[in-house]
């Protein structure tokens, strides 16, 4: 897997072209560039770390390389987010903040989501990078799927007191931006059965679910889907996206358990969660992924 990925990566860099300017970030674009951010967050990690299970906000220093050697850096906020994880994790994921008055630069970022290493360490780092080719995965088979940006991240302290480290993390697109380029909008706590979403969209989320061998994920409990419905439109019915696949037996973290009431062993071990679908259903959706085999 590791292979794999440093020759797609190399693949990537190479083709990929720059997709903002000097003076700021093309917000629309920021997700389709598929080149290594290189970036530094300079915060007080002990403070970060020590108060995870809070949500507060801290300050901290967000460095990013450009095209042309030059860098942007300005300051932003900070905190904690996720439930398992931070509970888990010695650095928790984190909420990234650019929309404050001392980030004029990188404001069009918004907040978003950062997928980072747990724990530290060769293995930790593999976990994303993994769980990062799932989202990529995943946006070959539909345009209603959250896109990723990987960034090279040094986290650093700023009172100095622990070490600084480097490793792979990633960005998740936020969900309005995704909604907005699918011409939708979000559903907010909306509780819904599963058979009154999308059927295509519905049949291809179960079977990509069952492939990468995740069962941490459910519509009816809104629990790591998001649903968003087409602008000006009525009787027709929502999409459901997915996210947060650490839990997946194909990344295989070593924290990742599957629920009781499921009677699996492990998180390797297949579970079908979908709803009964026709062969006629199944058949279409299963074209998608033998065009994107390769």
């Amino acid at each position: 897997m590791y292979m794999i990925f440093r020759i797609a990566m190399m693949f990537l860099v190479t083709v990929t072209q720059p997709v903002f300017g000097q003076k700021a970030f093309d917000a629309k674009k920021f997700f389709i560039d598929d080149s290594v951010l290189y970036v530094t967050l300079s915060t007080d990690l002990r403070d970060l770390i020590r108060e995870k299970v809070k949500s507060d906000e801290q300050k901290a220093i967000f460095t990013v390389s450009m095209p042309g050697g030059t860098s942007i850096s300005e300051e932003i906020s900070v905190n904690a987010r996720g439930v398992m994880r931070r509970k888990v994790c010695n650095l928790p994921p984190l909420r990234i903040n650019f929309n404050t008055p001392t980030s004029p630069k990188l404001k069009s970022l918004k907040s978003l989501k950062l997928v980072n290493s747990c724990r530290g360490g060769f293995n930790d780092e593999q976990l994303v990078l993994k769980e990062y080719l799932i989202y990529k995965m995943f946006n070959l088979l539909t345009n209603k799927s959250f896109r990723v940006r990987l960034l090279y991240m040094t986290y650093e302290d700023s009172d100095g007191k622990k070490k600084t480290n480097s490793q792979y993390a990633f960005f998740i697109e936020d969900v309005d931006a995704m909604a907005k380029r699918n011409s939708c909008k979000e559903l907010n706590n909306m509780q819904l059965n599963t058979a009154t979403t999308d059927s295509k969209q519905m049949v291809l989320v179960d079977i990509f679910q069952y492939m990468i061998g995740n069962t941490d994920w459910s519509v009816p409990n809104n629990q790591n889907i998001k649903l968003i419905l087409p602008k000006n439109k009525t009787n027709v019915r929502p999409f459901v996206v997915p996210y947060d696949f650490d839990y997946a037996g194909l990344v295989n973290a070593d924290y990742a358990a599957p629920a009781p009431i499921f009677d699996i062993e492990n998180v390797r071990q297949r579970l079908y969660r979908g709803f009964p679908h026709t062969m006629a259903e199944l058949e279409t959706v299963i074209q998608i992924f033998n065009q994107q085999k390769e």
